[in-house]
């Protein structure tokens, strides 16, 4: 039983209409849509994009954008001191939610008010990606400043491998929760699409460097002419992946369908019969659960971190060590059937133990306890 609602604020720097919103962002908003039909009065500060309103309500939850790429942190913390001083919609918090996707909006040091740390894994592998005095100064950030800033508040991470991962940062394991992904249900009713005759690799992905959906490309180039790969998702880098298509000679195997309508995605996974993450660092990995969904296994990296909690390795799916490996254990599959079948009834069961419902009852609990701790005043 609900004892008394709060107010309560989620930090991250991008939404899910957001044209590189991804997963992490989808996690917290499935979030605030449990705690907002809970009863609590939930505000998302988000940046803006275009076509975005300023302010939003979906599912229970208020959106409110402000600023850019760089500019969203400094106008939260605004919004944040402006909400203290009696002005603006993110006055009487109770807790805050800060979401760290590299770097955190460090609302621990304005916010007055109890702050949870929620970070889905560690970002070191991807800042090189940044150029060189942006990745030194987010790294420095991410592994110097903010463990010292959130030292002895609540973590919230979502898998044994990225709890690891902030453990080597220096983070205390008490201080650390983990609260696992849920999963969204398969839609009532998805098309029925005609494969024309080929076997169908798939990758649902964020088309960003990090994710190397090119090591997906250099495994189709090497099996055989009647193996396609569908691509499913957009990102800055696609024009950088229809390139390299090209310059593998897989062009004409590779469909990009870019942002798709959630029936058409649970199609295309559902006529897949390999799902590839070849992703240099995950700290769950939802899209494999969307493909289990389908019976679907997955085929990633083993350094990927929280690929190593999501798939497990030769049940649900198989883990890799190398590009290389990469394509013998997506061949394997492709030529027993036996197999995949296997690994994809096992990753079917294993998806139907989680949901969001879950993920939100946990994280109400661990603020619910956060804002005891601290009383509001007045």
């Amino acid at each position: 039983m609900l004892v008394r609602t709060m107010k309560i604020l989620l930090l991250c720097w991008r939404d899910s209409t957001h044209p590189q919103g991804g997963g992490s962002e989808r996690y917290l908003e499935r979030v605030g849509e449990y705690l907002a039909a809970r009863g609590h009065e939930v505000v998302y500060r988000t940046a803006g994009h275009t076509d975005a309103p300023r302010r939003s309500h979906r599912n229970g939850v208020r959106f409110s954008r402000s600023g850019g790429k760089f500019t969203v942190y400094p106008r939260a913390w605004a919004g944040i001191l402006l909400g203290r001083a009696g002005i603006g919609t993110l006055g009487d918090i109770d807790v805050v939610v800060d979401t760290q996707n590299g770097i955190p909006f460090f609302a621990r040091l304005v916010a007055g008010r109890p702050t949870v740390l929620l970070t889905h894994h560690r970002h070191k592998e991807q800042w090189p990606v940044a150029g060189r005095a942006l990745a030194a100064l987010g790294w420095f950030l991410e592994s110097q400043v903010a463990p010292r800033v959130y030292r002895g508040a609540p973590y919230v991470t979502v898998s044994e491998s990225s709890r690891a991962d902030l453990l080597e940062l220096g983070v205390r394991g008490e201080d650390i929760t983990i609260i696992h992904n849920g999963v969204d249900p398969v839609p009532g009713s998805i098309p029925r699409l005609d494969g024309n005759g080929a076997t169908h690799l798939v990758t649902l992905s964020r088309l960003v460097p990090h994710k190397q959906i090119e090591h997906a490309m250099d495994t189709l180039a090497r099996l055989p002419g009647d193996v396609v790969l569908d691509v499913i998702g957009s990102g800055w880098w696609e024009d950088e992946l229809r390139e390299y298509a090209q310059a593998r000679g897989v062009v004409d195997r590779v469909s990009f369908h870019g942002q798709v309508t959630e029936d058409y995605k649970h199609a295309l996974l559902a006529r897949a019969a390999v799902h590839l993450m070849p992703s240099r660092k995950e700290g769950w990995g939802l899209a494999v659960m969307e493909a289990a969904q389908h019976g679907v296994p997955t085929i990633g990296y083993r350094t990927a971190g929280g690929l190593r909690d999501s798939v497990v390795d030769g049940e649900t799916g198989l883990l890799a060590d190398s590009p290389a490996e990469l394509t013998e254990l997506t061949a394997r599959l492709l030529a027993d059937p036996a197999l995949a079948r296997r690994l994809g009834q096992a990753a079917r069961k294993r998806a139907e133990g989680f949901s969001w419902a879950q993920t939100g009852a946990r994280f109400e609990e661990l603020l619910t306890a956060a804002a005891r701790a601290t009383p509001r005043r007045g």
